[in-house]
Formats: C-alpha cells, sequence, structure tokens
C-alpha cells in the first residue's frame, strides 16, 4: 500500500493523527455480516483523506508529491459512500502506520518492533514492520531518473554494451532512447540485443557497477535481491522513443545477428489495440489492403474503441458488409482471432516501412497534414 504508507511518512509531528481509539477486537457478530469489498490502496488513501477533514488533509497535501496530490483527489472523487464500520477500520490501519513511522523514525526498526508489539501485539507488529522494511529498501540506480540525459550519456559512452544495457533498464524509457540515440552504430545494435536477453542480474554484478557509478553521481544506494531488468517489453518501449534512422539502422545490424530477437521486439512494439493511436488517414489506407476476412475475425475481440476507430474509416458499403459478416460468424477460436490481428498489424507495419502511413511513436513523431 504505497500511497498508505507515504502518507505516514511526513516529518516528526508534520502528520494528523486522526482521533481515534485503538483498534478492536473483531465484533462478536462479525461472521453473520456480509463480507464488505476490499478497498485498494489508493482508496484508502482517499478514505483517510476525507475522515480527516479539510483542515487536516491539506497538512497532509503539504508532504506530498504533486503525482500524489492528483491521483489521491481523482481517488477522492471516485471514492462514493463508505460504511462508518469500513472508514474506522482504514482509520486504524492508517493509525498503525503512523505509530509505526514515527517510532522508526525515532529509534530505528528494533525500537519501533518494541514499540508496536507493546501496541498491537507481535502479529500485527511483524506485518507492520514487513511492510516497512520493503518500503525502506531504495532500488537500484534509483539516481539515475535524476541525471540529465546528457550526463548519463557522458557516463556511460565507453562502458562496455553490456554494462550500458543494465545502467539503461533502471532508467525511463524516453531517457534510455535519449542515450542510445547518441551512441555510434554497432554500439546501438549491441546494447539494444544486450537489453532485449537481458532478465535477471546478480546482486554481485549490480554491486560491482553500482559502486563504479556511485564514483560519478555519488548517490546510489545498493541492495541484495535479484530484480527484473531489461527485457524484450522494455526495449519496445525504448524503441517507440527513438527517432526512425537509429531505428531502422538498428533493427537492420539486429537482424543480421538475431533475426528471431529483432522480429520479437518489432512484434511488441505496435499491436492491434495501438490502432486507435493512428491518424484516420492512415487507417483507411491499411484497411483497404486487409483482408475482409481477417478483420472479421479481428473484431471479434477488439473492444469498442478500436471497433468504432476502424468502422469510421470504412466505406459504408464496407462497413456494412464487415457488420454483417461478424452477426452470422460465431465459434471462433481466439488463436484464430490473434492470427488476424497480427496480419493486419504486418499490413500496417508494412505500409509504415514504404511511408505510406503513419504510426505515432512514444509523442515524438510531428504530423503536418
Amino acid at each position: 500500500m504505497a500511497k498508505r504508507e507515504k502518507l505516514g511518512k511526513s516529518k516528526k509531528n508534520a502528520v494528523p493523527e486522526p482521533e481515534m481509539e485503538e483498534p478492536k477486537g473483531p465484533a462478536s457478530n462479525a461472521k453473520d455480516q456480509p463480507p464488505r469489498p476490499e478497498l485498494e490502496p489508493a482508496q484508502k488513501a482517499a478514505a483517510v483523506i476525507v475522515a480527516l477533514g479539510t483542515d487536516k488533509a491539506s497538512l497532509l497535501y503539504q508532504h506530498m508529491d504533486p503525482d500524489e496530490i492528483e491521483q489521491v483527489t481523482i481517488e477522492v472523487a471516485k471514492l462514493g459512500f463508505i460504511d462508518a464500520e469500513t472508514t474506522q477500520e482504514v482509520l486504524n490501519e492508517y493509525y498503525q502506520m503512523c505509530m509505526m513511522n514515527k517510532a522508526v523514525t525515532e529509534g530505528g526498526l528494533e525500537y519501533a518492533r518494541s514499540v508496536l508489539e507493546k501496541a498491537f501485539g507481535s502479529g500485527t507488529a511483524n506485518e507492520l514492520l514487513a511492510k516497512v522494511t520493503k518500503s525502506l529498501k531504495t532500488r537500484e540506480f534509483a539516481f539515475l531518473n535524476k541525471a540529465r540525459e546528457k550526463d548519463l550519456y557522458t557516463a556511460l559512452q565507453y562502458e562496455r554494451p553490456q554494462t550500458i544495457a543494465l545502467v539503461l533498464s533502471y532508467v525511463a524509457p524516453d531517457k534510455a532512447a535519449a542515450v542510445i540515440e547518441q551512441l555510434e552504430g554497432r554500439r546501438q545494435i549491441k546494447v539494444v540485443e544486450s537489453m532485449a536477453q537481458m532478465d535477471s542480474a546478480s546482486p554481485t554484478a549490480i554491486k560491482i557497477i553500482e559502486t563504479e557509478m556511485q564514483k560519478r553521481f555519488d548517490n546510489i544506494f545498493v541492495t541484495n535481491n535479484n530484480v527484473k531488468v531489461g527485457g524484450i517489453d522494455f526495449v519496445a518501449s525504448v524503441m517507440n522513443n527513438i527517432d526512425r534512422s537509429s531505428e531502422k539502422s538498428i533493427f537492420d545490424g539486429l537482424s543480421s545477428r538475431n533475426e528471431e530477437l529483432a522480429e520479437e521486439i518489432r512484434k511488441r512494439m505496435f499491436v492491434f489495440e495501438d490502432i486507435v493511436t493512428m491518424d484516420d488517414r492512415s487507417v483507411q489506407r491499411f484497411v483497404r489492403d486487409c483482408d475482409p476476412k481477417d478483420l472479421v475475425l479481428a473484431l471479434k475481440a477488439a473492444n469498442q474503441e478500436v471497433a468504432n476507430k476502424l468502422f469510421g474509416n470504412m466505406s459504408s458499403r464496407m462497413a456494412e458488409s464487415i457488420r454483417d459478416d461478424l452477426e452470422i460468424t460465431s465459434n471462433v477460436r481466439m488463436k484464430d482471432v490473434e492470427e488476424a490481428q497480427s496480419r493486419i498489424v504486418a499490413v500496417i507495419r508494412g505500409l509504415e516501412e514504404q511511408g505510406e502511413i503513419v504510426i505515432m511513436k512514444g509523442g515524438k513523431d510531428d504530423i503536418i497534414a
């Protein structure tokens, strides 16, 4: 419950503690009551905000990031009605978190353990400490998100491709793309290949690289856990943000080295549902080249937004024919639907390579009519 934890991490005496009784055991007739839906962490944070009232809630807002404020405010707006018993449970949980964070801040984990055990018992204390211990672990290379793209490139430009790949796997895709764009062509290919084939990294390898980076950035926290880094999905996100010339160069080189990997990355870069991001002229163009049978199969499992986009860019005759075929087409295998959608995506990719249509990528393309 990341948002709730952050609510309790404000500076000493800055977080208002709600006026309430300490947590009580379940009511004797609890088993006779119908189960209430479990609130999500963000909903619990919103419930606390509402229960505290505007004055105390405003104090919490002063210690929250803009993104956190936005998310909590949205949840407050969507919250609706919460019964008194659920509200009390959420406030009790918040109260426990406030006590836990205060104890940790003042005396460390062992001091917090003794305080929490006296207040709530050993079971609840262990559960709370497990949460705060997890939240205290800082993700490897977290400092890189604050580093400028130029500084990141300067620090990495002479490193081995495998090292660059590991480090870039910890930053946002757009920032990783900006660094890759500045690399020489062959190094671009090697870095992208390394990222795509990466699955996990050993704590020892991460520690060695972080120690070296620490000399350059002076703000790194090392952990001992294996973590998932890189991977094909991550590379697809990076490639969606990279410029066209670099993308072509990378894929040409990568295809010659590992054609199967290059094709898998391409598949992840644009999926059938991404049709909704295309401009109408491009949709009209690729629809003309699609097999009507593929369109029927693909639309059997398409969401309404994709369906509207496709029907809105067909001729009235074609749209009527597709709808008629949809009504009489039944008992379709999901495998057939996915294959039809893949063939449509292949048509789209082919037309883009020929320069006949445009696929929007990561907000980097400006379209001039």
